[in-house]
C-alpha cells in the first residue's frame, strides 16, 4: 500500500543513512521499524510507565493516612461548626 507520511528532516536523513549503511531500501528500513514497534507493543504488558512507580509508593500508605488524620484533626479545631 502507498501511503504518504510527514517525518521531520533530521529523522528521515537519519533512516536513509542507516538504511544505506544496512544495503536495504528506504522503504524495507521502515517496514522493519514498524514491524519491530508493533511486535514489542504486543509483547509488552498494557500497562502505563506512571502505574509502575505509583505501585512503588504503596509503602507510603500508611503515612499518607496519618498525615490526613492530622489534618482533618486540625481543620475541625479551626473550624468546628462544619463538623457537626
Amino acid at each position: 500500500m502507498k501511503t504518504t507520511l510527514e517525518i521531520p528532516d533530521s529523522v528521515f536523513r537519519r533512516a536513509k543513512a542507516v538504511a544505506a549503511e544496512e544495503g536495504v531500501p528506504l522503504r524495507q528500513f521502515v517496514t522493519e521499524a514498524v514491524e519491530q514497534k508493533l511486535k514489542a507493543r504486543k509483547t509488552a504488558p498494557a500497562e502505563k510507565p506512571w502505574l509502575k512507580m505509583a505501585g512503588r509508593l504503596r509503602h507510603l500508605h500508611k503515612e499518607t493516612t496519618r498525615i490526613n488524620r492530622i489534618i482533618e484533626k486540625e481543620f475541625r479545631r479551626i473550624e468546628p461548626e462544619q463538623w457537626v
